[in-house]
């Protein structure tokens, strides 16, 4: 094999293949269309690569003849083009899927391909809030805009990012119809997986006082926060009152929506919280996605040792 050569356009029984298997994810795995977008970049750069790799454009029997050489190959050229070893990983191991797919669609031995292995990369850690800047963040969002409806509004989205760990989409897919609370709310998450996430409070008073002050009436078809013009609230008007408070209170620029959410994982986890029972609260597929606040916990106690002991 030869390289050197630039990328070709894409075969029609390529693009074709490439489109069913997208097909295929969306359908039998219910992914998300972020995700179907990163698996169709991931892809396009993989036959893109062995169009420039092999001088012709890459057919289902070009991957019938991949080796672990060539899987190498690609992963050295993703790497020399800036990719992260995160994001690299992540596009092997979606090359090895759609390989593997085609692999029993056209009946060809992929053992060879598939043998390859993903870089190694360290997960970044969390950034959470400590729980008395948590705690002052959202005091003051209830005065931070003119409008006081606003203001409660946003007040009312951010303690459900911090009091349920709610991801932002979901705060604000919830609809007239989920309100009032119960002791538990029924949250739909990435791949449509539900869980049941407890309601403090605390939360319930702060969307209370939102509905008293919205001047648009609470329907069970229409989102339960709303915009200023009524329909339902973009989560980028939530970061622009996130990036307001971080101003107002000096926290760094990881003081996102998010980082609520990891808040309250952290602080859960701090306070004895059952590991397992922090994932199902989360909606995390997988343990290891979650223990990842383990490593947020160890850090802070490394860095009180090193205030503490300088010399260590």
């Amino acid at each position: 094999m030869t390289g050197g050569a630039e990328p070709l356009a894409l075969a029609p029984a390529m693009a074709d293949n490439l489109a069913r298997w997208l097909a295929s994810e969306r359908a039998t795995r219910d992914r998300s269309d972020h995700t179907i977008r990163a698996y169709q970049a991931d892809l396009l750069a993989f036959l893109a690569f062995l169009g420039g790799y092999h001088g012709t454009p890459a057919l289902p029997a070009t991957l019938g003849q991949l080796t672990q050489s060539d899987m190498r190959a690609f992963a050295a050229a993703e790497r020399g083009r800036g990719l992260s070893a995160r994001s690299l990983a992540r596009r092997l191991s979606a090359t090895r899927s759609f390989i593997r797919w085609m692999s029993d669609r056209h009946g060809f031995d992929a053992s060879r391909a598939l043998a390859s292995r993903s870089p190694k990369f360290t997960r970044s850690l969390p950034r959470p809030l400590a729980p008395d800047q948590a705690e002052a963040l959202l005091e003051i969002a209830g005065a931070a805009h003119p409008e006081a409806w606003i203001a409660a509004r946003d007040t009312a989205v951010l303690t459900l990012l911090y009091g349920c760990g709610l991801r932002i989409s979901e705060a604000l897919g919830l609809d007239g119809a989920d309100w009032p609370f119960r002791e538990a709310l029924t949250i739909r998450g990435k791949g449509g997986k539900e869980r049941q996430v407890p309601v403090l409070p605390v939360a319930r008073q702060a969307i209370a006082e939102y509905l008293r002050l919205c001047p648009y009436p609470l329907e069970p078809a229409a989102a339960l926060f709303r915009g200023a013009r009524g329909g339902r609230l973009n989560p980028a008007l939530i970061s622009a009152a996130m990036r307001q408070l971080r101003q107002v209170m000096g926290l760094p620029p990881t003081a996102t929506p998010h980082a609520l959410r990891h808040s309250f994982a952290t602080h859960l986890l701090a306070a004895g919280g059952d590991l397992r029972t922090i994932q199902e609260l989360l909606g995390h597929a997988s343990l290891s996605t979650t223990q990842v606040y383990t490593g947020v916990d160890d850090a802070r106690l490394l860095e009180t040792y090193r205030a503490a002991h300088p010399r260590a």
